[in-house]
């Protein structure tokens, strides 16, 4: 009896010393980062000998962003805009200098915004503009809670003011958000309610959550449209500077972002649909990427602190547009 005692104590003390950190992620990123963790942890014993255990928590970007403000205790947080990570640097969690810490300013992979319609695409969905046309249900997360739903907005905006006979872009975003019949706070229940619930016409959402749907889920029942013109949707990612000091975890959340630039790690980014950074693998994939036009928030909105000030803080441009839809 007392040396099952003692091999419990010690059974459980080496659980408690296994090394662990959380990432906190955004909304559509739930199967990549299940399927990433486990080849980062794999690799990982190789070198170290022992298997470190990464939890993964998933949300609207800016849920998740609140969440770690107000006290997630998140290792390293992998979201879908610089200002979910720029919020938490202001609220003194993350260094200013998180975007210089890993290659391509921290962003290890990109997507874009593009369109999911029912199978033959019964109401003719081309473009933008047939998102404002009477009769055509957008289903699109809130801007105000998702980095999706931002992405879509700034996407519909940008293709307004280059194509000036839509009308100017704050009519033309309107006309789209008087079509939406409902906000869901998150990409992934936005997904949910266009594919299960079967609400919609049409689904905005990241290439790689629509590329997921019609080559994996239910090819069968949809088909993906790429517009003429869409917004570069980056990655960001950076360690949690107060929690990773606190916990000792630094050297392990390093480590964990950096390996997202690996073979492995790019590799997978193209498994889920994600554009990889390695020019080798995204020429290799160009079948599965199509050639778009995009244009990055810097370019069309001077810089995202800029597009988040004007249009997504409380009362800024989407509120009065949706309010007045």
């Amino acid at each position: 009896m007392k040396y099952f005692l003692l091999s419990i104590l010690f059974a459980g003390y080496a659980t408690a010393a296994q090394p662990t950190i959380l990432n906190a992620s955004y909304d559509v990123t739930r199967e990549f980062y299940q399927d990433f963790n486990k080849a980062y942890a794999a690799n990982y014993k190789k070198a170290h000998g022992e298997e470190p255990v990464i939890d993964l928590s998933n949300g609207g970007s800016s849920k998740q962003a609140r969440a770690v403000i107000d006290g997630l205790q998140a290792d390293v947080v992998t979201m879908n805009q610089d200002t979910d990570i720029q919020a938490i640097a202001k609220a003194g969690l993350i260094a200013p200098d998180w975007k210089t810490r890993l290659p391509d300013n921290a962003a290890p992979y990109t997507s874009t915004i593009v369109f999911l319609v029912r199978k033959g695409n019964p109401k003719g969905i081309k473009n933008w503009d047939d998102l404002t046309k009477p009769g055509v249900s957008v289903i699109v997360p809130n801007p105000k809670t998702s980095g999706n739903g931002r992405y879509s907005y700034l996407a519909a905006w940008a293709y307004a003011k280059e194509n000036p006979g839509v009308g100017t872009p704050a009519d033309f975003v309107k006309a789209i958000f008087k079509n939406v019949p409902v906000l869901e706070t998150g990409g992934r229940a936005a997904t949910n309610t266009f594919v299960q619930k079967e609400m919609g016409d049409v689904l905005l959402t990241f290439e790689s959550e629509i590329l997921q749907i019609t080559r994996v889920f239910s090819p069968d029942k949809f088909d993906v449209v790429y517009p003429a013109s869409s917004i570069l949707a980056e990655a960001p990612v950076s360690v949690v500077d107060s929690v990773v000091d606190k916990r000792k975890t630094r050297d392990l959340a390093t480590d964990y972002l950096k390996y997202l630039w690996s073979d492995e790690g790019q590799q997978l980014a193209v498994k889920y649909y994600f554009r990889p950074r390695s020019e080798k693998l995204l020429s290799e994939n160009a079948p599965l990427f199509p050639a778009i036009k995009l244009v990055s928030v810097d370019q069309a909105f001077g810089s995202w602190a800029d597009a988040q000030k004007e249009h997504f803080a409380d009362g800024g441009t989407f509120d009065q547009i949706y309010l007045a839809k």
